[in-house]
Order: C-alpha cells, then sequence, then structure tokens
C-alpha cells in the first residue's frame, strides 16, 4: 500500500495544512500536484489498499473548477481518500460534497472529511499565518483518528455538511496585473495553472482564463504583481465584515 497526497494549491496555504495531516502518517508520502501549468498534467495510479489525501481550496463556498476537472481525470480505483477543504475564515460551504462527488466519481472511497483554516488567498490580512501551531496540532490529532478508521476497515458513510445542488459557482473577475517595477523573468507565466498569462509578453493576460487564484501575485520575485488597489480595497471592506472570529478545523468521519 501506499500513501500520497493530491493537492491543488496556488498559493501554498491548502499544501501547509495538507502536510499537517500527512506529516503524522507513517510511510512516505507521494505527492500528486494538480497545480501545474496547462500541458504538464498530474499523473498517478491507486490500487484498493492505498490511502490518498485529497486537498483543495474552497472559491466562493465551491470548488475550483480548474481542480475538479484535473482531479477528475486521476484513477482512484477503490483506495481509500480523506478530503480536505481549506478556506479562508469565510465558508466552504458546499466544498466538501463537492469534493465527495468528485472524488467517488474518479474511484475513490470518501472515509472522513476536514475543513482546515488558511491565509485569505486575496486578503492575506484575513487568517494571516494560518495555519499556525494551533492548527498544525490540531490537524496531527486528526490524522490520527483518520488513520484508526482507515486501519479498522469500512465504517458508516461519512455525513459532510453541504448542500446538493451546490450553490452557483462565482465567477473570478480579480486579475492580477504586472505594475512597475516587473522585470519581466516570466515566472509567473511559467507557474501559471490555468495558463492565462502569455510567456511572450507578462503584461498580457487572458481574463478569461484567470481563475483568480493568486498564484502569480504569491510567485512574483519583486512583488509588482498585483490586483488593482481598488478592486483590492473593496474586497478587503467586504470580507472584513463577514470573515471576523477564529474560526477552527473541523473533522467529519
Amino acid at each position: 500500500m501506499k500513501y500520497a497526497q493530491i493537492i491543488f494549491s496556488p498559493t501554498g496555504g491548502t499544501k501547509a495544512a495538507a502536510e499537517a495531516v500527512t506529516a503524522r502518517w507513517d510511510g512516505p508520502v507521494e505527492t500528486v500536484d494538480l497545480c501545474t501549468p496547462p500541458g504538464a498534467p498530474a499523473e498517478a495510479s491507486f490500487a484498493p489498499e492505498d490511502l490518498a489525501l485529497i486537498a483543495m481550496p474552497s472559491y466562493g463556498g465551491r470548488v475550483p473548477a480548474l481542480a475538479a476537472e484535473r482531479l477528475g481525470k486521476l484513477q482512484g480505483n477503490g483506495a481509500a481518500c480523506v478530503l480536505l477543504c481549506v478556506y479562508g475564515n469565510r465558508a466552504y460551504e458546499d466544498t466538501l460534497v463537492e469534493m465527495a462527488d468528485l472524488a467517488e466519481g474518479c474511484g475513490f472511497r470518501v472515509i472522513a472529511g476536514a475543513a482546515a483554516l488558511a491565509e485569505h488567498s486575496i486578503v492575506r490580512k484575513i487568517a494571516a499565518g494560518r495555519p499556525d501551531g494551533a492548527d498544525r496540532e490540531v490537524l496531527g490529532e486528526m490524522s490520527g483518528k483518520i488513520l484508526e478508521k482507515f486501519r479498522s476497515g469500512p465504517g458508516a458513510p461519512v455525513q459532510l455538511p453541504g448542500n446538493r445542488p451546490y450553490k452557483k459557482a462565482g465567477g473570478g473577475g480579480m486579475v492580477p496585473h504586472a505594475g512597475k517595477g516587473c522585470v519581466e523573468c516570466g515566472l509567473c507565466a511559467a507557474q501559471c495553472p490555468a495558463g492565462a498569462i502569455s510567456p511572450a509578453n507578462v503584461r498580457e493576460v487572458d481574463k478569461a482564463r484567470c481563475i483568480s487564484c493568486m498564484r502569480c501575485v504569491s510567485v512574483c520575485p519583486k512583488g509588482v504583481r498585483k490586483l488593482n488597489a481598488a478592486v483590492l480595497a473593496g474586497a478587503s471592506a467586504m470580507l472584513q465584515k463577514i470573515c471576523g472570529g477564529r474560526k477552527e478545523c473541523e473533522l467529519f468521519l
């Protein structure tokens, strides 16, 4: 048998939360990166005795469409899986039930679900620094419970929060652009999972392809790829009203 973590993590928060879980697993963990640029598809094969963690961010209470598409190309072959939804202290709404449907649709067997917090990918001061030490400790404790269930064999179906049909997916629309100081190194284009930035001219962005994941912002070595200041201020004001208070990690077995 093998352990694996299947991750879509444009800005690193989802990956950090996933690794807080899999770090407690008693063996090597293979990583399947669903956030690669177009043309470099993730590949992996699984067997019924395997255990996989599927970790994705919540975008407006839904699974990012690009992540859903890429997960759908994997073959679970009856492997057990744990779902980890990571969100920026607002709400994850229908993300976990959508993840469950996607995972079962490509042959995985869902044995657990969890929700964890990470720094908001757009308004970074919301849930800043999360997952923090307290989160990692909680996620580590969850990991032990997950392994215990995995080893004990099939149990009752997991009851996950969320609704079917899912809430309507929101549009992206928040498109970062290169500002003054851009040296046109091309790193943003090379690492954009949606292929929305032109490698020939990084100032050109295909708005229809951009998924507002903010990976280009997070990888810019000069820190000059940004959202429009007015757009960012508006998003910050809106989110500050609804993201107050510290939300905690949750486990569903």
